[in-house]
C-alpha cells in the first residue's frame, strides 16, 4: 500500500523536475533574445509561444501525439517510440508549463538597465559574464518565480499528459493521474491523500512566489 501511494508522488516529483529543468532553458533564452528585439512579427511569434498557456490541454495532448507518433519524430526513437513513456510526460509537462517562464523571464530582463549591462561591457565583461553577474541577479526575483510556477505547472498537468503518457501504473501515472484514478475506482481516502500532497507542494510554492514578489516590492 505504501508502495502504491508513494510511485505517483515519486514519479510527479521526478518528471515535474526534468520538465522545469527543460522549461527554465529554453524560456530563459527565449525570454532574454525577445525582451528587447522588435520586430514585424513579434506579437505573432509571442501569441504561438504562449498559445499552451490558454489551449486546453487535450488540444496540446494532441498536437504533442502527432508530434512524437510514429509518423513524427516517434520514428527517430528507438525501442517503440517515446509515447506512452514518463519521457512523453515531462515533454507534456514542458510544453503547458513555457508560457509561464516565457513570460516571468523576459519580464524580469526587460526591467534591467541596459546602461547597468553596458557599464559591465565596458570593463571587459563578455556577454555570458554581464548576463550572469549582472542581468540574471537584477532579474533575479521575477525569474525565480517563474521556475516555482513552472515547476507547479508541470506537476498539476493532466490533460495533455493523459494523451501522451497514458495512464500506466508505475511507469506514466503521476498524481493528478493517480487522483482521477482513485475517484473513479472509489477509493477516496487514496484520492484525498494525493490531493493534499499537491496541495502543501502547491501551497508551499505559491507562499515562496509571494514572498519573493513582497521583497521587490
Amino acid at each position: 500500500m505504501a508502495e502504491s501511494f508513494w510511485l505517483p508522488v515519486w514519479l510527479s516529483l521526478k518528471v515535474a523536475g526534468w520538465a522545469t529543468l527543460i522549461t527554465v532553458l529554453v524560456g530563459t533564452v527565449a525570454g532574454k533574445w525577445m525582451a528587447r528585439r522588435e520586430f514585424r512579427l513579434k506579437t505573432a511569434v509571442e501569441s504561438f509561444l504562449m498559445l499552451p498557456m490558454v489551449m486546453p490541454p487535450t488540444v496540446v495532448g494532441f498536437g504533442l501525439l502527432v508530434l512524437l507518433g510514429q509518423t513524427g519524430l516517434g520514428q527517430f526513437f528507438p525501442g517503440g517510440g517515446i509515447l506512452f513513456t514518463w519521457y512523453a510526460a515531462v515533454i507534456a509537462g514542458s510544453v503547458v508549463a513555457f508560457p509561464l517562464m516565457y513570460q516571468a523571464a523576459k519580464t524580469g530582463f526587460e526591467v534591467v538597465d541596459p546602461e547597468l549591462e553596458a557599464v559591465a561591457t565596458t570593463f571587459g565583461a563578455n556577454s555570458w559574464q554581464v548576463f550572469w553577474h549582472v542581468t540574471l541577479p537584477l532579474a533575479w526575483p521575477v525569474w525565480l518565480s517563474g521556475v516555482l510556477l513552472s515547476f507547479v505547472r508541470a506537476l498539476g498537468e493532466f490533460g495533455a499528459t493523459l494523451m501522451v503518457a497514458g495512464n500506466i501504473p508505475g511507469r506514466t501515472q503521476t498524481l493528478p493521474l493517480g487522483i482521477y484514478n482513485a475517484v473513479e475506482s472509489g477509493r477516496d481516502g487514496l484520492a484525498w491523500a494525493w490531493v493534499a500532497c499537491l496541495f502543501l507542494f502547491s501551497f508551499g510554492m505559491m507562499w515562496l512566489i509571494r514572498r519573493l514578489g513582497a521583497k521587490t516590492i
